[in-house]
């Protein structure tokens, strides 16, 4: 009953005239920008962070509630209509959507992305809202050494499932991690990576950082491609909706693709590209139509879509009791969370109960909203598709220098912005995840603070982390999710190569 009465309160303040309007604007604004091509939820979020610093904290979260689903949502059109998968997870929806598209069943591909997504997000939100409240409970029993150990096998999973190349997630990993070391040392109180600059000795700025990597650089790798390497937008015609046989088809995927992606996505190393993959070749397996996948089998979209829509969901579970992101985008929610001096985490329920329901509140409000608002706008949205490429990439570069100007009026910051951006872009050619570097940036610091607590706590005793049963089991899960790829893959190529 005290969830139940925290979500009313929750509720109370998320339904006022004033929240409403911002979770209705960032519903609107997140799809409009997610649905431009290449823009991710990650990188959505980066580009409109600086937008909700004239906000107190709780009306700026409802708004970010509003364009983390809207940003997740706008990436399906892009994935449907121009075979462009805003992220790696998007890659099942684009196997079968653009199929439907070019077959001239764009409106039902796209519906059952938005019912999909709408079921997902509803049952991930109910789950979370029960969930999230016994999992902050347990999280306060949790030691600085277990902590640390979680944050190892969030850095460990999620590194190795951005790339193919265990040893480039891991580089791009360390070079986050080098420049979360940037600025004074919280213990002796000396710079560290700082060169002498003095703007460096807070550290480098989390949001100039998060805007390079992935706005800028999304810009500067748009203007040096001469092509988007996807076939012609496709038209929508006819009307936005599903028929009867796509009902029946699709509402089991829906089910089975959210029951792959809470709990996966809801684990500290999780993610959502192994759901939406699972659910892929779930649906394939299971269809009595295998004969139309490839072709534009709508099982392909519905289970995908409401796999990833539940795992980014469940990623806000590990953010809000732990405190850990596991992904790009909840590395870019984190940062908005320090930024306004809130730290997720155990003590996050008791210090900020009122941001943390009516935050929970506004997933529901901006779930509806979203499937209200998008299912007639879709032809709108497809619109922005022709946006000619050289409009695109000025227009995100003018955008996200304001952003970033406006958050400090800060030349310097601007420089960090830009040069960061360079950097995402040369790390993309080169074939290096950008994912693992934010969330080293970003984790590196509270992973050193917890490194320093357990070894406070033991007097020195670096056997802690291995002494204490919880820690040293999550350690070597790491350990087996970093080796068990590489021996697999081994295993592989030997009978291959003896055939």
């Amino acid at each position: 009953m005290d969830v139940l009465s925290s979500l009313f309160d929750g509720f109370g303040h998320a339904l006022s005239p004033a929240n409403l309007l911002l979770a209705l604007l960032g519903v609107t604004i997140g799809t409009l920008v997610g649905v431009l091509p290449g823009l991710g939820p990650a990188t959505t979020i980066a580009l409109l962070l600086p937008l909700t610093f004239v906000f107190e904290p709780t009306s700026a979260f409802v708004m970010f509630a509003g364009i983390y689903y809207g940003g997740m949502y706008g990436g399906s059109t892009t994935a449907i209509l121009l075979n462009i998968p805003g992220e790696t997870a998007s890659i099942p929806t684009t196997l079968e959507g653009y199929p439907m598209s070019r077959a001239g069943r764009a409106g039902a591909a796209l519906a059952t992305a938005a019912i999909g997504s709408f079921v997902a997000g509803t049952i991930s939100t109910v789950v979370i809202t029960f969930l999230a409240p016994a999992m902050s409970a347990i999280a306060k029993l949790i030691q600085p050494a277990e902590y640390f150990a979680i944050m190892v096998l969030a850095f460990v999973t999620v590194t190795s499932l951005m790339g193919s190349s265990i040893v480039r997630g891991l580089s791009s990993l360390f070079l986050g991690l080098t420049i979360g070391l940037v600025g004074i040392d919280q213990l002796t109180g000396q710079p560290r990576l700082a060169f002498g600059v003095p703007q460096l000795f807070e550290g480098l700025p989390v949001v100039a950082l998060a805007v390079g990597l992935f706005a800028v650089a999304e810009a500067v790798a748009t203007a040096a491609s001469r092509d988007r390497g996807a076939g012609p937008a496709v038209s929508v015609e006819g009307r936005i909706g599903m028929t009867r046989d796509d009902f029946r088809r699709s509402w089991p995927a829906w089910l089975r693709g959210t029951a792959f992606g809470l709990p996966i996505g809801s684990l500290p190393a999780g993610g959502a590209e192994l759901p939406t993959f699972l659910s892929y070749n779930v649906e394939k397996r299971l269809s009595k139509h295998p004969e139309e996948f490839g072709k534009g089998a709508i099982e392909g979209v519905a289970g995908p879509e409401a796999a990833n829509n539940a795992a980014f969901s469940g990623v806000l579970v590990p953010l809000l009791t732990l405190g850990i992101p596991t992904s790009a985008t909840a590395s870019i929610l984190l940062i908005a969370f320090q930024i306004y001096n809130v730290q997720p985490g155990p003590q996050l329920f008791d210090q900020q109960p009122m941001l943390v329901w009516t935050l929970i509140a506004s997933l529901y409000i901006g779930n509806v909203m979203l499937l209200v608002l998008n299912l007639p706008l879709v032809r709108v949205w497809v619109k922005l598709l022709r946006v000619p490429a050289p409009l695109l990439t000025a227009a995100i570069l003018v955008f996200a220098t304001l952003g970033v100007y406006s958050t400090g009026a800060s030349v310097f910051e601007l420089f960090v912005a830009y040069g960061f951006g360079l950097v995402g872009f040369a790390l993309r050619r080169a074939g290096y995840p950008v994912a693992p570097l934010i969330l080293g940036a970003v984790l590196g610091p509270l992973m050193e603070v917890q490194f320093r607590r357990a070894l406070a706590f033991s007097e020195g005793d670096p056997t802690v982390f291995v002494t204490r049963p919880v820690s040293a089991a999550i350690l070597l899960l790491a350990l087996a999710c970093l080796v068990l790829p590489v021996v697999l893959r081994r295993t592989a190529r030997i009978p291959a190569a003896v055939d």
